[in-house]
């Protein structure tokens, strides 16, 4: 049984996202950000970082989202999220999901955060920063899956595909979305379209991201 301390619509997704498509038995713990829910004393002996997911499992904590996508991986490899481990496929996964996590989900924690920055609110000069850093990124993706997708492994749907997806959506109220870009909004079309993407947005009650728009 795992457990998962979540937030809807945040970087927990990709944990909800991954124990649905696996299938395992788990429950979900709500962790209201809002009320500063992650930084109580409770929860932060769980995660002393004070952010969510936490995925609790065998009586111990264990932390970082992309960390807990791999996890969940490997420890079901009968579900498909990632490729044989010793293949060059495999490779390439791990290195994707280190990627998208590193750069893209990096980017997006400063943009949504400004105090990262020691911001109250960001400054004009760094908003378009953040904008131009992001783009350049969909950029490199979208070269990337125009020439070997439609999957970041080529015709092989994986856990990394999940992952990019949930950054795509919170790029949703930005002034440029992820989906103006072809090949990426192709991609987030077949991800949307799981039967876990549609089971998480339903249990979270997160909005099932209209803003997605037909090639």
């Amino acid at each position: 049984m795992y457990t998962l301390y979540y937030c809807p619509g945040s970087a927990s997704m990709i944990v909800h996202l991954a124990l649905l498509e696996i299938g395992a038995e788990y429950e979900l713990k709500l962790v209201d950000v809002e009320k500063k829910q992650q930084k109580d004393p409770a929860y932060l002996r769980l995660n002393p970082n004070g952010v969510v997911p936490t995925l609790v499992f065998d009586n111990r904590p264990y932390l970082e989202s992309a960390a807990l996508l791999m996890l969940l991986s490997e420890r079901h490899p009968e579900a498909g999220l990632m490729p044989a481990i010793g293949s060059i496929e495999h490779d390439q996964w791990r290195q994707w999901i280190v990627f998208i996590s590193t750069s893209l989900q990096t980017a997006f924690r400063v943009w949504f955060y400004p105090a990262e920055l020691g911001y109250e609110e960001h400054t004009e000069v760094t908003r378009l920063a953040l904008q131009k850093r992001i783009a350049a990124i969909w950029d490199q993706l979208e070269q990337h899956l125009s020439q070997h997708g439609p999957y970041l492994l080529g015709d092989t749907f994986s856990g990394a595909d999940l992952h990019l997806t949930m950054l795509m959506r919170w790029s949703r109220n930005m002034p440029r979305t992820a989906t103006e870009w072809p090949a990426l909004n192709r991609l987030a079309h077949m991800v949307i379209a799981r039967p876990s993407w549609q089971k998480m947005v339903a249990i979270e009650g997160i909005d099932a991201w209209p803003k997605v728009t037909s090639n």
